[in-house]
């Protein structure tokens, strides 16, 4: 799965002082045994299965998975408020304006203007919406059972977190606003463009410069895990001789891992986590599915896709704010576009442009994670080890969704889903004549072919 934060809501949250959302994370269920009904069935069932799957989680468990992840909707919704009141706020009281003022009587360059207007701006947003981000990323996260860090140990995370924000914002911001001066008509086009680089640059530094900031990365030791990740990796023409492991058990308890960066910077990674709590079935079923990103090239088609919604995200934005400024532009102390007083209107324009198309952005993003699962599971052969894999990201994930709520919420396919391509695919590569109902305790063997031969 796609661990990075997708890089256009990456670059939106630099813009626009929203919080980058701590790293996905998911927790292990236990190793489910598949229930006597299925182990008596007389043929392969790919429905059935899923079913007996599914039936292996407590009803205790589901109903706390379904809890946290439904949570999430309201989430969505209290960020986005958080967003418009925190714009309304330094607009109306003008201190957006006052930040400007400060910044023109500190020098005449306009790109340091700029950055002494953006680095106060981001701290404010930041400290703004910290009660919200603490509740989400630390409280909620202990409550129900996913972080490992204390107080201290996360808030100092945060502060690295907010210094990159910083770095990079700054840099994004003098961009930008370079282009909003220099082209007043066209800059919703020139503006996306800028955001497809920057987002893509962000691509190509996150994995040598920013992930280590977070995390220790040192290679994988044990052949028995690193070497099939390896012969994958090979088969696939991914350019990497070695295979990371990180210390992710130190901020949480969920599993992840990630095929990231180009250009030479590619490198693999799975966290300690998925080490500790997975075998090796599994293992190859989430690193297959990994290298499916990579090789299906989807960093560079989010981009593209993502690059879409924003200019469309900017040609409207364009048009609201004008108009906006017409008519409160002497209340906000905003003259225009090329007003860096005006980032709080073009956060809350395009904040709300990307609230109402959440459903659109998660499916755009849900497709790609299905072709990196079909992708996955034919190239690691290892159905039940996906099965598994689907149950225990089900710990944060819910796991069986209805058909309108995982086409608006849901930015992966649900457990469900997941586990019923897999039977599909486990009883149409089952041997003729050979029966099987499914699941870890039959006696259905993987294929020894190797990936696409």
């Amino acid at each position: 799965m796609i661990k990075r934060l997708v890089l256009f809501r990456l670059t939106a949250c630099l813009i626009f002082a929203v919080p980058v959302a701590a790293r996905v994370q998911e927790t292990p269920a236990p190793t489910p045994s598949l229930p006597a009904s299925v182990e008596k069935a007389k043929r392969f069932d790919p429905a059935a299965a899923t079913q007996a799957w599914l039936a292996t989680v407590p009803a205790d468990k589901r109903a706390k998975s379904d809890a946290y992840f439904e949570g999430g909707y309201w989430l969505i919704l209290w960020n986005f408020l958080v967003i418009v009141a925190i714009s309304i706020f330094l607009l109306q009281s003008r201190i957006s304006a006052r930040l400007r003022d400060f910044a023109e009587r500190t020098t005449a360059f306009k790109a340091v203007q700029i950055v002494s207007y953006g680095i106060p701006y981001f701290i404010l947003a930041w400290v703004l919406s910290f009660p919200l981000n603490a509740y989400e990323r630390f409280f909620r996260e202990h409550q129900y059972g996913m972080a490992t860090q204390n107080f201290a140990q996360w808030f100092r995370e945060e502060l690295i977190g907010l210094s990159v924000t910083l770095v990079a914002g700054a840099i994004l911001l003098i961009a930008l606003y370079a282009v909003f001066r220099r082209a007043p008509r066209a800059w919703w086009i020139w503006g996306t463009i800028v955001a497809v680089v920057f987002s893509s640059i962000g691509n190509f530094i996150a994995p040598l410069y920013v992930e280590p900031l977070f995390n220790t990365y040192k290679p994988l030791e044990d052949p028995a895990i690193r070497d099939p990740i390896l012969a994958m990796a090979r088969a696939n023409e991914i350019p990497v001789t070695q295979v990371f492991q990180v210390d992710a058990s130190r901020q949480t308890t969920k599993i992840s891992a990630n095929v990231a960066g180009f250009l030479g910077t590619t490198r693999i990674a799975l966290n300690d986590n998925l080490l500790k709590q997975c075998t090796l079935p599994e293992i190859r079923s989430v690193m297959a599915h990994e290298m499916g990103h990579y090789v299906l090239n989807h960093g560079i088609k989010l981009t593209l896709y993502f690059g879409i919604f924003f200019l469309v995200g900017f040609a409207l934005t364009r048009a609201l704010f004008e108009s906006a400024v017409r008519r409160w532009g002497n209340r906000w102390g905003v003259r225009g576009v090329a007003d860096p007083a005006g980032l709080p209107l073009l956060a809350l324009i395009l904040s709300a442009f990307f609230f109402v198309l959440t459903p659109f952005s998660n499916t755009v993003t849900r497709a790609t994670e299905r072709e990196a699962d079909t992708f996955g599971i034919n190239t690691a052969r290892e159905a039940d080890g996906m099965a598994k894999v689907a149950l225990k990201l089900g710990v944060y994930r819910k796991l069986d969704p209805g058909p309108l709520e995982e086409f608006i919420f849901f930015d992966h396919p649900s457990g469900r889903a997941r586990i019923r391509m897999a039977m599909d695919w486990k009883a149409a590569h089952l041997p003729a004549g050979d029966v099987d109902p499914g699941g870890p305790a039959t006696g259905y063997q993987r294929s020894r072919e190797p990936p696409f031969l």
